[in-house]
């Protein structure tokens, strides 16, 4: 893994110097809960990202080891992109990201029982998004 150089010792940079761009959380976002696992999927989100971002923002997100990259058994040709458990450590404030759009957006596309189970029972939430991962 490439170590790049940091800007500062703060956490938020650290943060930012992974996800500081528009597309990064998305890619994520389609990894915990749209179930996207290929190239081609990522491409067909709805805000379009280009082939060279999508390719740029995996490969970011292999060599900060939030995502894996395998491949496939049954289509050597393809290559399964999976959150670590680094990646998977981002579920609750991926969650907290969607309730505060949820809260201060009326256009955002929430799904209300999402939002409930959030707000109501987030372990159960959680356990259940994690075992799908699996």
């Amino acid at each position: 893994m490439t170590t790049r150089k940091r800007k500062s010792d703060c956490p938020i940079n650290f943060a930012m110097e992974i996800f500081g761009d528009r597309w990064t959380l998305l890619i994520v976002r389609d990894l915990l809960f749209k179930g996207k696992r290929y190239y081609g999927e990522f491409l067909q989100m709805e805000e379009r990202i280009a082939t060279n971002i999508l390719a740029d923002r995996l490969a970011l997100l292999e060599e900060s080891g939030i995502v894996t990259r395998t491949i496939d058994e049954q289509h050597n040709s393809k290559k399964i992109y999976r959150l670590s458990q680094k990646g998977i450590d981002l579920l609750p404030v991926m969650t907290e990201i969607i309730l505060w759009s949820a809260k201060h957006d009326t256009m955002s596309a929430v799904d209300k029982k999402f939002v409930r189970m959030a707000k109501n029972d987030k372990g159960a939430l959680f356990a259940s998004i994690t075992a799908s991962l699996r």
